[in-house]
């Protein structure tokens, strides 16, 4: 079995990786072109169009993240190849942390009292109870299902969406169009989990930003796709009065790193991470890849990614 990483810290993957699956021939994309060219499977991460070209005769690829968009989108893909991406393999928690920390941000006034101090004003808001703060995950896959459940562990009432139906213990589940507009009108944080697909592109519009309540606040940890920045702007308002939509706290952007000329930089009613929500943790994501590696190798049964619908 001839595996090719491509990422960053290539060489620090393939050590670690080799060490896991001994039988196998692991090297990166710094090795000679007709090395590469033999590669049976790639374990890659947004690799360059010429890269995926190469193998001739490859048998399966390993996308090292959980987001697919890149990949399926990178016309050096080869058609027919069966595709396995991350799962988790520790995200969820931490992605589930950054949630958290999203939500009592909100819930618990800190942006407003942040607005406060630039005004040197004191003054104490009435704390809204967590079962009247419900919250909604869009996505229940395994992040997004693994995030509803710590949310809803912390004691909010929880409200998940997918396009699917889906039966969630602690979470009132909703699907389609109708079951979308529903989770909308009755949640005070809207949490985006969902893919980078065509159907969920601008998921987040002017129309839906309408259907939130009046003060709801928005966390995307998710794709920067989901969301309609004219819209998501309109909402907010100008900064000094509060729109319709209260606040946000943006992890993901449709060009990253976020240019100097947006206006996402400067308003007061914005928090901006670097893509950061969800990190990989290297160990259990190596013990996802070689797990993968061997089933392709032994012709056993994958959750392959659906390339039309996009993850």
């Amino acid at each position: 079995m001839k595996v090719l990483v491509h990422i960053d810290d290539a060489e620090g993957w393939r050590e670690a990786l080799a060490e896991r699956l001994p039988e196998a021939e692991v090297f990166t994309s710094a090795a000679p072109a007709e090395r590469r060219r033999q590669a049976d499977y790639l374990a890659v991460w947004k690799p360059p169009e010429a890269l995926l070209r190469e193998p001739v005769a490859l048998k399966g690829i390993v996308n090292l993240g959980a987001g697919v968009d890149a990949l399926l989108n990178n016309p050096g893909l080869p058609k027919g190849v069966p595709i396995v991406k991350l799962r988790d393999a520790g995200m969820a928690e931490l992605i589930g942390d950054y949630v958290r920390y999203g939500i009592l941000h909100f819930q618990r006034d800190f942006d407003r009292y942040r607005r406060q101090q630039q005004d040197r004003e004191w003054r104490e808001h009435a704390v809204v109870d967590k079962a009247d703060w419900p919250v909604g995950v869009l996505g229940l896959g395994a992040i997004g299902a693994k995030v509803a459940a710590m949310v809803a562990a912390d004691g909010f009432p929880v409200h998940g969406w997918s396009r699917s139906p889906k039966s969630l213990d602690g979470i009132t589940c909703h699907h389609g169009d109708a079951g979308l507009d529903a989770l909308l009108e009755r949640v005070r944080t809207l949490v985006l989990l969902l893919p980078d697909t065509p159907a969920t592109r601008h998921i987040v519009d002017a129309g839906a930003l309408a259907r939130l309540p009046e003060g709801a606040s928005l966390i995307n940890p998710g794709r920067g796709s989901l969301v309609d920045e004219a819209a998501l702007l309109e909402a907010l308002g100008d900064g000094a009065v509060e729109g319709r939509l209260r606040g946000a706290l943006l992890d993901a952007f449709p060009e990253e790193p976020l240019p100097d000329t947006s206006p996402l930089w400067t308003h007061s009613r914005v928090i901006i991470t670097p893509h950061m929500a969800g990190p990989t943790p290297l160990g259990e994501a190596l013990d996802q890849v070689a797990e993968a590696l061997r089933a392709f190798a032994a012709g056993e049964p994958l959750e392959t990614v659906d390339p039309g619908a996009g993850y």
